[in-house]
Formats: structure tokens, sequence, C-alpha cells
């Protein structure tokens, strides 16, 4: 089933910048070959169930392995089955 996911993941106790840590979870998402929009509040991913959320957990990996002790993230998700539409069909038919 593919699925359509926002994700905003929140590095605690690194101090005010987390933007060095979340490049490290862009290349993670990058690597995944899955399409991804990065936005100023959180990036979009879709693809397969399970390759979407193994990148998830790799990107929550990849931050721990490099010092992060506690991660908050909110994850909005969307599926559809009737027929094949992804996040940039979406913006495009609203900004039409």
């Amino acid at each position: 089933m593919n699925v359509s996911i926002d994700l905003c993941l929140i590095p605690i106790g690194v101090g005010i910048s987390i933007s060095p840590y979340l490049v490290k979870c862009r290349k993670v998402i990058e690597q995944s070959g899955l399409d991804f929009e990065v936005g100023p509040n959180g990036t979009s991913i879709e693809g397969d169930w399970e390759q979407v959320f193994s990148c998830v957990r790799s990107c929550h990996e990849v931050l721990h392995e490099n010092g992060v002790q506690r991660i908050y993230a909110s994850i909005k998700v969307n599926t559809r089955i009737d027929r094949k539409s992804s996040f940039r069909d979406k913006v495009k038919r609203l900004n039409s």
C-alpha cells in the first residue's frame, strides 16, 4: 500500500539549532530513493508503506547514533486506494 506522510522530527536537548541534525535525516531520506519534499516545518515523503516507515525509523536511528537522546516526532499519514495521487498532484490542484 502506498502512503504519503508529513514528518516533523524535533531532536530534544541539542540546543537552539536543530538544522545539523535535520540535515543528517535528509540524507537518510535522499538515500531511501523515496519521493520527498522538504518544507519549512517538516518533510513530505511518499511511497510504499514499509519503505516510508523504514525511512522514518532510519531517521530516528541516525539521530540517536549522533548523540540525540530524545526525539519528538509528529507524523501525519494519508492513504488512498481508489486512485494513484501524489502530494505534488494535490499541490498542483490547489494552485490551478
